[in-house]
């Protein structure tokens, strides 16, 4: 199949979702794209989200809508569910959160990407978003990133969230055997390391191409500010970043037949810049060429290397 005939499976995690689901149902039934199976994974909702999506079963008219069991276990685990079931199959693949809105060309955007590449190739791409209140007030925009996608960005950040990606066939098995293989702790970060990791190809757009909702309690927390930024800091500067690239680290060890020789090599001088004394750790870190998309980011990365909180 070539062009519009080419199908697009969108991955649905589901939780008590029923106050907005509606409104991303309806966002992703107009997108411009014809051909779109949903699977929704539910993890356990007890509100109305089972029966709203049961009812969307006779509007959903772009092709098959499935509703299955997630295992319960975290939203990273509902997506992992996703990520490595075997009857899942389309030419592309996205992600999708319950509570978010899809700017109509969203999926088609990332497909026209990645009609110029080879298709053989790993390709993944994300984009920027508008975060929006509960009540779809914008709040503002995630950072706007310059610097190329890359593993040795990958290593110590993720770049755009999973609302925004779509990858292609390679991309979802390497995906699979990947995540088949060990858990993780976000499917977002866990894409874009395992596809750089792969050697395959990383496109961010910075047209926002979804409204990210976010709740009053998460709101300030949101990437629209320098307050988001530094609190994001903060988090680095506790050690919880360091348990997030521990599991990484973990993720990656069971999957080095996959890793290119460069990337091993950049993942070798990483793991030996985490240990030593100071001068150490800077030129190993230095030497692997690790980097953050922002000046203040890549500071803190270095400064959290100095405090071995990374």
């Amino acid at each position: 199949m070539t062009g519009k005939d080419q199908r697009v499976a969108v991955l649905m995690g589901t939780r008590d979702g029923a106050a907005y689901i509606g409104q991303q149902l309806e966002s992703l039934l107009a997108q411009s794209w014809p051909h779109v199976d949903l699977w929704v994974s539910d993890d356990g909702s007890t509100d109305a989200t089972l029966a709203i999506v049961g009812a969307w079963r006779s509007r959903w008219d772009k092709g098959s809508l499935t509703l299955v069991k997630g295992p319960q276990k975290g939203f990273a685990a509902n997506f992992r569910s996703m990520i490595i079931d075997p009857r899942i199959d389309a030419d592309y693949y996205a992600f999708c959160d319950q509570d978010d809105i899809w700017e109509l060309d969203r999926l088609e955007s990332a497909i026209r990407w990645m009609e110029g590449e080879d298709m053989t190739t790993p390709l993944l791409f994300c984009s920027r978003t508008v975060t929006i209140s509960e009540t779809g007030v914008p709040a503002g925009h995630s950072p706007l990133f310059r610097r190329p996608p890359s593993f040795r960005n990958a290593l110590v950040q993720s770049i755009a969230g999973g609302n925004t990606m779509l990858f292609n066939r390679a991309a979802r098995d390497l995906l699979a055997k990947a995540s088949a293989r060990t858990e993780f702790v976000s499917h977002d970060w866990w894409a874009y390391l395992i596809v750089t990791a792969a050697g395959g190809k990383v496109h961010y757009e910075p047209r926002p191409l979804v409204r990210y909702r976010q709740h009053a309690a998460n709101l300030v927390g949101a990437n629209v500010s320098w307050r988001a930024r530094l609190s994001r800091l903060g988090r680095l500067f506790q050690g919880q970043f360091a348990t997030w690239t521990d599991s990484n680290l973990r993720g990656l060890a069971v999957n080095r037949d996959i890793v290119t020789r460069d990337a091993a090599l950049c993942l070798r001088l990483f793991i030996r810049a985490r240990k030593g004394n100071a001068f150490r750790r800077f030129r190993l870190l230095g030497k692997s060429g690790v980097y953050r998309q922002t000046l203040m980011g890549t500071l803190g990365l270095y400064l959290a290397f100095l405090w071995q909180r990374i």
